[in-house]
């Protein structure tokens, strides 16, 4: 019987070689962050019958699985796996389509990914506390 998991650890062993920047477990988190991408998509009718995604749309998922698994640790864990900012999504994407684990269109880029969010408003402003201004108190004489 044939193991995805195993050619994936193969992929990624082959791949680390040749680019060690990023650590393994970037490449894992990225898969989930495909699929649940895909889910959310298809949910809210936003994906076509080809089920492919554009640069934006997975960094949106990517943002959106980040927190859902990771909340307020998620850049943190994004940066001890080597990535910090949206371009190294690209990078690693891409990575995995010259591997052939996902595949691209002709428009398709790595720069796709250079217009993507910073990771302090992604990742950092949702956890922080909202500011209230300063309450007004009467002067005393």
């Amino acid at each position: 019987m044939n193991d995805p998991n195993r050619d994936f650890n193969e992929v990624i062993r082959t791949i680390r070689k040749d680019d060690p920047r990023y650590a393994r477990g970037v490449y894992y988190f990225l898969r989930q962050a495909l699929d649940y991408s895909l889910r959310e998509l298809h949910k809210r009718g936003e994906l076509d019958r080809s089920n492919h995604l554009s640069g934006q749309q997975l960094l949106e998922g990517i943002r959106e699985f980040a927190i859902e698994q990771y909340g307020p640790m998620a850049r943190s864990v994004l940066e001890f796996w080597g990535v910090k900012n949206c371009r190294d999504f690209g990078n690693i994407v891409f990575n995995l389509v010259e591997c052939r684990v996902l595949g691209k269109t002709d428009q398709d880029s790595p720069e796709d990914f250079n217009e993507g969010y910073s990771f302090t408003d992604a990742f950092e402003k949702p956890f922080r506390p909202a500011v209230k201004p300063p309450i007004k108190r009467p002067r005393l004489r």
